[in-house]
């Protein structure tokens, strides 16, 4: 399915939300709880799947939905359509602080990988389905980067990276980078997650217990602040608790 042509404006600096501008019958899908506000003669649906496939029966969007319960994602995809005359607009926030990257995908070659929580809106016609990284072993134990989303289609599609992005171009190059932080990548990029050092480097190092590397030709986007470490240094006791658990399992694992 082509994707519908939709228009856009990017507000905000530190904290930024996406204006969509439809035509008549144009439609832009969103993850559920993410529009900030619609004006007169937009009309929105929750459904279960994206709308891509139109001809897939009730067992193939049951799959599709169960795909997204498994990355965390709600199994419903919010269809905001506009049914007026003219052009009116749609804006969609991320649930935390960060910055919008619009993506154009037929730029991209059709299909980016992103992480489970990065999509936030895309034209109808964008196919999003689970992405099973190959290198299963460290994923299983990194607790990030082993479950990813695909963004496939022709169209914009829009991700959310906390904090600053950045952006680089991988020319045959390798990048290591801590595995909260990506937020997405082209597709040929090779992607997997490797233990992070000695013993002591990852349990001292304040880094993780693991990194992702990335490695190949094309784009990889970065999250300066990803969520799950927002949430650590907010929690009662922040790093120092963390620093204390550390040195416990430290020394559990020299009395072994």
């Amino acid at each position: 399915m082509k994707s519908h042509e939709i228009d856009y404006k990017i507000k905000g600096h530190d904290i930024q939300f996406v204006e969509i501008e439809l035509d008549t019958n144009e439609t832009v899908i969103a993850e559920a709880g993410t529009m900030l506000y619609m004006k007169e003669g937009i009309d929105f649906e929750t459904k279960m799947g994206d709308g891509s496939e139109p001809d897939k029966g009730l067992f193939g969007k049951l799959l599709s939905a169960a795909s997204r319960k498994i990355t965390g994602e709600s199994i419903f995809i919010t269809h905001f359509t506009h049914r007026g005359m003219g052009k009116s607009q749609v804006a969609f926030a991320a649930p935390y602080p960060g910055t919008i990257v619009p993506i154009d995908l037929a730029a991209m070659g059709g299909k980016i990988i992103v992480q489970r929580d990065a999509f936030l809106c895309a034209a109808l016609g964008t196919k999003i389905s689970l992405h099973f990284n190959q290198k299963l072993g460290a994923g299983f134990f990194s607790g990030e980067g082993f479950i990813l989303q695909k963004l496939q289609g022709d169209g914009k599609a829009f991700i959310h990276a906390g904090g600053t992005v950045i952006e680089h171009e991988l020319k045959g190059e390798t990048l290591r980078v801590d595995t909260g932080c990506v937020v997405g990548f082209q597709d040929g990029i090779d992607f997997s997650v490797q233990r992070a050092g000695n013993l002591k480097s990852m349990i001292f190092g304040g880094e993780g217990l693991f990194v992702a590397t990335l490695r190949g030709t094309g784009k990889v986007w970065l999250q300066s602040l990803p969520i799950s470490k927002l949430i650590n240094q907010l929690s009662p006791g922040g790093s120092n608790t963390k620093k204390e658990d550390r040195g416990g399992l430290l020394n559990s694992l020299l009395e072994q």
